[in-house]
């Protein structure tokens, strides 16, 4: 409660401190619609999004990013170790997240319940999770706080109690989500299967969160070993902006984390995997489905693709926006669905690029077939330069909202460490939006987004009423969504 009181009347204060309405995003939108050159100095002249900030290495491998931030009395933090799903055992998909939630569940001398209540009771948050490539940390806490907020998280990290009744709690509620979304919400899972049927054999078809094959499979001792194995000081980076001071700061995180070990092995390495074949479809038969919920694409890039702002831009006007190709043509024109979108999935080695939708299962191929259409479009004529200004103006007026408080820049630090970027890649975007061009574009569309031909389609949905239909896309793999897997045996 004290937390949100003192946001509101930072808010409040920062609305009477200023009164303008201007609206830079919209005006320049305004003048491309009217074919008159956008003037985007008002973006380019703001101050960098990210300010300098300390970086510190301790001896044990921990880097610490400091970056003072003293208009609010507050401390957002990021914790990012590396790891994550790709280093789950063989067979044990989901050992890394039920850690990452299992950490809050009691450390050093609180149990569960003491150590949320510790932390609600300093007017905190403290989150945890896991991703593909790392196990992340996550919260702020008044700057007061400091020195407890700092031994809560050096206990989360350091000293977790992994209770095995928390386990076994934590690992019976996933697998209940996973039956739940299958049920009544199979849209949440068809990236999981998308990404397990085009990855293969790679570590990035490993779902995050485990299927229920994999989920039974895990005990307390997997975890507890994954912990001695993959989490340590030397995986550990940790990003802190807020009111406080850097020297004070380094002191107090010193005090808490310099006596950590490393992690007992190695991290897994692997290379991108490869674009696969077009042609091919999976099937998910769910019998009761009224409706088909389609995902369409390949292997796409890594968040080190050179035409970042390029392919953004490409992106947003694509399927990345309420006005894009997409989303015209399957939901305001034809009225087959409530929206669609191309998704792009950026990790350290190539991702994937895909186009998702939804439709009435008697629209199950006319929406496919729109949707092939569209992408044939952006491969044929692409878009014109009006529109490219429009989407300009969207994505800078957009971009700066994650960089606004304390803990949205701790993450956007964090970030940067992980992937070994420069601050130039945030600060310099902005500038590469404006210089890009149709070439750029075209240069992305080529580059990135397959042809109808070479696309992978997955699909959820009545099987026995579009079987016959969906096979023109190419040969048809097909399971049941009752199964434990999320890949096809």
């Amino acid at each position: 409660m004290r937390l949100l009181l003192v946001v509101l009347l930072a808010f409040a204060l920062s609305a009477c401190v200023s009164t303008t309405t201007d609206n830079p995003e919209m005006e320049a939108a305004a003048k491309v619609a009217t074919g008159v050159q956008p003037d985007y100095s008002s973006y380019l002249d703001r101050p960098p999004l990210l300010p300098d900030y300390t970086r510190v290495e301790l001896d044990n491998g921990i880097v610490l990013l400091l970056l003072e931030k003293p208009e609010v009395p507050l401390i957002g933090f990021e914790v990012v170790l590396r790891g994550g799903a790709t280093a789950d055992p063989a067979g044990k998909s989901g050992t890394a997240s039920l850690l990452a939630e299992l950490l809050r569940k009691g450390a050093g001398d609180r149990n569960a319940t003491d150590f949320a209540a510790t932390v609600e009771g300093l007017g905190g948050d403290l989150d945890t999770g896991a991703g593909l490539e790392s196990l992340q940390v996550s919260g702020s806490f008044l700057s007061r706080d400091a020195q407890v907020g700092v031994g809560l998280l050096a206990d989360l990290l350091m000293r977790p109690q992994l209770d095995e009744a928390e386990f076994k709690k934590i690992r019976d509620r996933t697998v209940q989500f996973i039956k739940a979304a299958k049920d009544s919400s199979p849209n949440r899972l068809i990236g999981t299967y998308a990404g397990a049927f085009v990855f293969d054999e790679h570590p990035y078809a490993r779902p995050s969160f485990g299927d229920e094959s994999s989920l039974v499979g895990i005990n307390i001792g997997d975890v507890r070993k994954f912990y001695q194995e993959q989490v340590g000081a030397d995986r550990m980076i940790v990003a802190v902006t807020g009111d406080f001071e850097t020297n004070n700061i380094v002191t107090l995180l010193r005090s808490a984390f310099a006596s950590w070990r490393g992690a007992a092995r190695d991290l897994p390495q692997y290379g991108s995997a490869s674009t696969i074949a077009g042609g091919r479809v999976l099937l998910i038969d769910k019998p009761d489905a009224t409706q088909t919920y389609f995902w369409m694409g390949n292997i796409g890039v890594s968040k080190y693709f050179p035409q970042r702002a390029a392919l953004a831009l490409t992106n947003a006007k694509f399927g990345g926006s309420f006005t894009s190709m997409l989303n015209d043509a399957l939901r305001v024109k034809s009225g087959l669905t409530y929206g669609a979108n191309s998704r792009l999935l950026q990790p350290r080695k190539a991702g994937s690029v895909s186009i998702t939708s939804f439709t009435r299962t008697e629209t199950t191929v006319t929406a496919i077939d729109l949707a092939l259409e569209t992408l044939e479009q952006l491969h044929t004529s692409g878009f014109d330069a009006k529109a490219l200004g429009s989407i300009k103006a969207y994505i800078l007026g957009q971009f700066p909202l994650a960089f606004e408080t304390a803990p949205q820049l701790a993450r956007q630090i964090a970030r940067l460490e992980f992937y070994g970027l420069e601050t130039d890649y945030i600060n310099a975007y902005a500038q590469k939006l404006v210089q890009a061009d149709m070439d750029d574009v075209e240069s992305v569309i080529d580059k990135v987004y397959p042809r109808p031909a070479d696309l992978v389609f997955v699909l959820i949905g009545n099987a026995d009423a579009i079987r016959d239909e969906v096979a023109k896309y190419g040969t048809v793999t097909e399971m049941s969504i009752t199964e434990a897997r999320f890949k096809p045996r």
